[in-house]
């Protein structure tokens, strides 16, 4: 056993991961590894890297999607510690790890608070960065302190405040001599703050073994980072910024390059039902070009200064004590990423009109954010949901890896997986009858099923359905209140939503209302009776967007044949599969799977389900779904 194991007894097909995991980190290879939720993936993960790591001197990157999940990892690293010394330490983002009250009130994302952090700090209006210089020894003091035990970011926090020290720079200086950093996804899969995480750190790529956690959410989360995406309001108001500082040039030319954009709109879009259409990188140029008459090469040197003159904005306003925005800056370069991509296979480029007219840059190749892979040590992806690896091995570009599938640790006895045999909610299919039916579903299962209930819908559209059906009048004749998921709420609000359920499972049990492949629905952990039971409402298949068939035409060129499953299928069945899975936390758990939606019952369908889920489904109707239920929690 790994001395990097900390537990007394291993849980089933751990040693065989924690080997496979160590060959591989030993080898220089890559490792894709399905392993069931209950099975100790975090820890045999570690347990395989650290004797390698440690011995030769590796630093080990493990990410993470969310916070909870960054959290967990550092508390496996504690416990490591208390048997072998381990050092390790939880990255977050300068607002999170900031004493300054100009930076915590005016910056929301991490390059706004990149700018702000090096401007205070070159202005000498930062007290926390000066008194690094004053107070080294504390400063060396406290690093040393955290690491000899795994921190939270918190800790480092509470000690940074009390000595008037930069949190972000003790935790960097931690890092940098700590075993183990865990980030989030987006330190990695995000270019420019990659390039700047790397250089802070002063780190190569060959001296990393990389983790990337919960990793099904990848192929969304790298598409994410890729992407961009900017508004005529923000033109409008760049437009304004450039008067208000006497750039009336730019203004100017803003102005001409905004009526193009409108232009281009009343001919694209205006008087369509689509809310979003593809468009030649060039056209949103074409009235700037026709009115200046410039040319490329103009255009590229009036974008740069658009950028120079952004930075010197920012920079008067934080003299100012104002929030540290330039409009002018953002547009310059949003423009300039939108010329340097345009002939792109792997990008799309849409005007859309969802929250007002937009320009958007749509990553097609997720595979993109990855390609540092090949220069690391290692790479190691697990998650409970990958089937079929070698589809999410192509998608994602790994190349030299080791395929391994473990199976469920949920005895099969505690597993009920039933699937309605005459609904479905394919958009043909959806009315207001459909939808009064699975309410009867819905209702039967949430009074059969014991404490807590999880209702997760393929999309909005099918929750406002349901409501529409009286499903919240229904629930409530059940004596169990329905909390409802909100569609832009912030995280405090969901925290809050969240907890409340969750403290129902103490007494007579609640439904909780949300969306496949939400946060509710993939990045929470419901304990006993927290969720005895899902009800799954449809199959989350994507709406045949623009950008979803761009995606699919792109991977048909990219993998012959295979195109429409890996774009469109296959992520709506990984969706449901991550969702079904919020009831079984650990073996000993019982928890009844019910999917409104007979096409579950397709071959075409199943193969992508787990083992231990295909194996237990059952078709039923209404009556056979009662009556098996009342079996099942007898």
């Amino acid at each position: 056993m790994s001395e990097y194991f900390p537990y007394e007894k291993l849980r089933p097909n751990q040693k065989e991961f924690i080997e496979i995991v160590s060959r591989v980190v030993k080898n220089g290879e890559n490792a894709i590894i399905e392993a069931p939720t209950g099975f100790g993936k975090t820890i045999s993960v570690l347990a395989g890297i650290l004797p390698h790591a440690v011995s030769f001197g590796y630093k080990v990157l493990y990410l993470a999607r969310t916070h909870r999940q960054m959290d967990r990892v550092i508390e496996e690293l504690k416990r490591i510690n208390g048997k072998s010394p381990v050092s390790g330490v939880e990255m977050r983002s300068r607002k999170e790890l900031c004493l300054h009250t100009y930076l915590k009130e005016f910056t929301t994302d991490a390059y706004t608070a990149m700018v702000v952090c090096k401007n205070l700090r070159k202005m000498g209006k930062c007290p926390f960065y000066e008194n690094e210089k004053k107070k080294k020894t504390e400063f060396e003091e406290v690093t040393k302190f955290f690491l000899r035990e795994p921190s939270h970011p918190t800790e480092i926090l509470d000690y940074a405040e009390t000595l008037e020290l930069c949190p972000y720079d003790l935790t960097r200086q931690v890092a940098y001599n700590s075993n183990v950093i865990v980030a989030s996804y987006l330190y990695m899969l995000n270019p420019s703050i990659r390039d700047n995480f790397m250089t802070y750190l002063d780190l190569d790529y060959s001296d990393l073994i990389v983790v990337f956690d919960e990793a099904h959410n990848l192929p969304d989360q790298a598409i994410s980072a890729l992407s961009d995406r900017i508004s005529i309001h923000t033109v409008n108001r760049a437009i304004k910024e450039g008067d208000e500082y006497n750039e009336h040039e730019i203004s100017n030319f803003l102005g001409i390059f905004g009526r193009g954009l409108e232009l281009l709109y009343d001919e694209k879009l205006r008087d369509r039902e689509v809310h979003e259409i593809p468009i030649l990188p060039e056209a949103v140029f074409a009235h700037v070009v026709q009115v200046l008459g410039v040319d490329g090469r103009h255009l590229i040197r009036f974008l740069n200064e658009m950028v120079e003159v952004g930075d010197s904005i920012r920079e008067d306003r934080i003299e100012k004590g104002k929030p540290p925005r330039s409009y002018l800056g953002r547009v310059g370069e949003f423009l300039l990423n939108w010329l340097a991509l345009a002939g792109r296979e792997d990008y799309l480029f849409l005007m859309s009109r969802d929250k007002g007219l937009s320009l958007e840059l749509v990553a097609l190749d997720p595979s993109k954010a990855l390609e540092f892979i090949r220069d690391v040590q290692a790479a190691i992806f697990t998650s409970g949901t990958l089937t079929p690896l070698e589809a999410f091995r192509d998608v994602m570009g790994i190349e030299n890896a080791r395929l391994k599938k473990f199976p469920r640790i949920v005895r099969r006895e505690n597993v009920q997986v039933l699937v309605a045999k005459d609904v479905s909610s394919r958009g043909e299919e959806r009315s207001l009858e459909a939808y009064r039916r699975m309410v009867d579903y819905i209702v039967e299962a949430v009074r059969l099923i014991p404490k807590n209930v999880g209702v997760f819908t393929a999309s909005y559209e099918v929750m406002q359905g349901l409501l529409s059906a009286n499903l919240d009048v229904k629930i409530e004749g059940t004596g169990k209140p329905l909390l409802v998921e909100k569609q832009g709420a912030s995280s405090r609000e969901n925290d809050v939503l969240v907890a409340k359920f969750k403290a129902y499972s103490r007494r007579n049990g609640a439904v909780l209302l949300g969306v496949m492949g939400g946060r509710n629905s993939e990045g929470q952990d419901y304990s006993g009776d927290e969720m005895n039971g899902v009800v799954l409402v449809g199959i989350p298949y994507a709406r045949p967007t623009p950008r979803v068939q761009a995606q699919i035409r792109y991977f048909e060129r990219k993998f012959p044949g295979n195109g429409r499953y890996y774009g469109y299928f296959l992520p709506a069945h990984r969706k449901l599969v991550q969702t079904a899975g919020r009831v079984h936390r650990s073996s000993e758990e019982r928890g009844s799977i019910i999917v409104l939606d007979r096409r579950l019952l397709w071959s075409s369908i199943k193969k992508d389900l787990p083992n231990w889920l295909a194996e237990s489904v059952r078709p039923v109707d209404l009556a056979r779904m009662r009556l098996y239920l009342r079996r099942f929690w007898s």
